[in-house]
């Protein structure tokens, strides 16, 4: 899985929690999650990788990993054993995306979504005028080889939230590498030059 300026994104996420103790990460195809995760101070993480060399790899690195998939295994966790739930660029790659955030939100008395914006213009516009499968920086994937299996834009992201009775307490539009768009640009200037999304969100009630 592409995971593009994880440094930036968790520059990000840095500002959003303040007492967070304990976090479950679901880290896609690298350990920059858990990584990440462990340097932010108080904070005890937990990961869930798919492929055994990122297992290996976060283990190396003294991380609290086991080796899983968040379309099953999710389900496994009790209701509240987490501050925060992560699922850093990988949504899109899930089966089940729906069901995906519907656990994260049970386990976790938050959640954290990052996504690559299927609406960014590059994107449309290699549609409409080239006529193939757009690649981009952050769309490596050529259409017959991307674990991408469920497109998604910012818009879409915000209506599945909505469907499920999520709460979107923030969120930020980030280019390719990571550094944030205009904070107060409308929904729809963020879905059109937002290459990547993060949201964070919470039960309503």
């Amino acid at each position: 899985m592409h995971l593009a300026a994880p440094a930036s994104i968790w520059c990000s996420l840095r500002k959003w929690w303040n007492t967070a103790r304990r976090c479950s990460t679901s880290v896609a195809a690298t350990a920059n999650c858990c990584v990440f995760s462990a340097r932010l101070r108080g904070v005890d993480g937990r990961g869930i990788e798919l492929s055994r060399e990122g297992v290996n790899e976060c283990v190396a690195k003294g991380l609290a990993v086991i080796q899983g998939d968040a379309d099953t295994d999710l389900a496994d966790y009790p209701d509240d054993a987490f501050d925060y739930v992560i699922l850093s660029q990988t949504l899109q790659a899930t089966r089940h995306p729906r069901i995906v955030l519907e656990h994260m939100l049970r386990i976790g008395r938050r959640a954290v979504v990052s996504f690559p914006n299927f609406g960014h213009w590059q994107v449309r516009l290699q549609l409409l005028f080239a006529g193939h499968m757009p690649r981009t920086d952050i769309l490596p994937f050529s259409w017959y080889d991307t674990p991408n299996i469920h497109h998604c834009t910012i818009k879409d992201f915000r209506q599945l939230c909505t469907a499920i009775g999520v709460k979107m307490e923030k969120a930020v539009a980030l280019n390719a590498w990571g550094s944030p768009l205009r904070l107060n640009a409308p929904w729809w200037f963020w879905n059109l030059f937002g290459e990547q999304a993060v949201f964070l969100l919470s039960r309503k009630g």
